[in-house]
Formats: C-alpha cells, sequence, structure tokens
C-alpha cells in the first residue's frame, strides 16, 4: 500500500490533484476513527479529519516518501484534535450525549443469535461508559490510549505521530491505562 501512496504522492506534486482522492479514501475512515475517539463528538471527528487531509494536501511537498504516509497523516489529525480539545472548555461536553446512544457502533454490532438484547444493552453502555472514561482521561493520556488501544497501532508508530520518545510514549501508556482502571474500577 505504502507504494500505491509513495506513486499517487508523485502524481500530485506533479499537479494531478485527482490522485488526491485515491489517498483520502484509503486513509479517511481510519483518521476519522482516531479523531472521533479523541474528541468523542462526530461533527468535531468529521471537521478535524477534512482539516488534516487539507493540510496534509498543501504541505505534501514537505512529507518525507520515506517514511510511511499513515504515521504522517495521522500525526497530523492527532496534534489537529489535541489542539482542539486544549481550546475547548474543560466541562464542554461533560453533559454531551454518550457516543454510540444515536446507533450502534462498529464495536457493539454484534449478531443478535449470539446475544441476547439484554446482553447487548449491557455491551452497549460498557462501551459508552469505558468510551466516556476514556474521554475523561488528560488528553496526553488519551491520545496514547486511543492510538494503542483503539486503532492498534505500535509504540514505534505512536513515538513518531506523537513526536515523543518511545519511553515517554510507554510511560504514558501505562499511566493512562492506571487512571483509567481507577475511573473504571467501580464496574
Amino acid at each position: 500500500m505504502d507504494a500505491l501512496v509513495n506513486k499517487r504522492i508523485k502524481q500530485v506534486l506533479k499537479g494531478d490533484q485527482n490522485a488526491y482522492a485515491d489517498i483520502v479514501n484509503l486513509y479517511q475512515h481510519k483518521l476519522y476513527q482516531v479523531c472521533y475517539r479523541m474528541l468523542g463528538n462526530k461533527q468535531e471527528a468529521e471537521d478535524i479529519t477534512q482539516e488534516a487531509f487539507i493540510r496534509a494536501y498543501i504541505n505534501l511537498h514537505s512529507y518525507d516518501q520515506k517514511r510511511k504516509f499513515s504515521t504522517w497523516i495521522y500525526r497530523i489529525a492527532t496534534n489537529l484534535c489535541i489542539d482542539r480539545i486544549r481550546k475547548k472548555k474543560p466541562d464542554y461536553y461533560l453533559d454531551a450525549e454518550v457516543a454510540g446512544t444515536e446507533g450502534l457502533d462498529m464495536y457493539s454490532q454484534i449478531a443478535a443469535d449470539e446475544q441476547l438484547p439484554e446482553e447487548v444493552v449491557e455491551q452497549m453502555e460498557l462501551q459508552d461508559r469505558i468510551q466516556y472514561e476514556i474521554s475523561r482521561l488528560p488528553d496526553k493520556y488519551r491520545s496514547v490510549i486511543v492510538l494503542k488501544y483503539i486503532e492498534e497501532l505500535s509504540l514505534q508508530e505512536i513515538s513518531e505521530i506523537l513526536d515523543m520518545p518511545l519511553g515517554t510514549v510507554k510511560t504514558r501508556i501505562h499511566r493512562g491505562r492506571e487512571a483509567l482502571r481507577k475511573q473504571l474500577n467501580n464496574l
């Protein structure tokens, strides 16, 4: 996939704007998921995802094609999410509807013949609670927890995306897990 992306990037740099649409199609869903998990708001996640692609397009000339494009675009989106979180009032979303209550999300779409309806509801409530508790984490822990456990990125990729030493990433994951464990202690 990296070869395809690098080919498309070269086409974009030569003036073929349509080639960028292929890149957007490859990454838009995963990038949106990262933004949504960090922000907990559909509209903001869509805005930040779009902004990340715009910034990547504008700065495509500075992209080092020896590195993974996904790491570069995730870093842009993660930084935008962190900026958005910092600009918001701390209690802005405390009363907002918990993500997933409008409908099922990907993690709670379970076939009905495998679980009873009560179990499905319990699973949804648990997912909602976990998402809520993740959203309450300080942003320095939230970003590493989302990238590690929701997006399943390697520690090295997280280190590159957040531009921090590997040891710091490990420490923040550990502290983020501990903070999340304390928040979820009453379950």
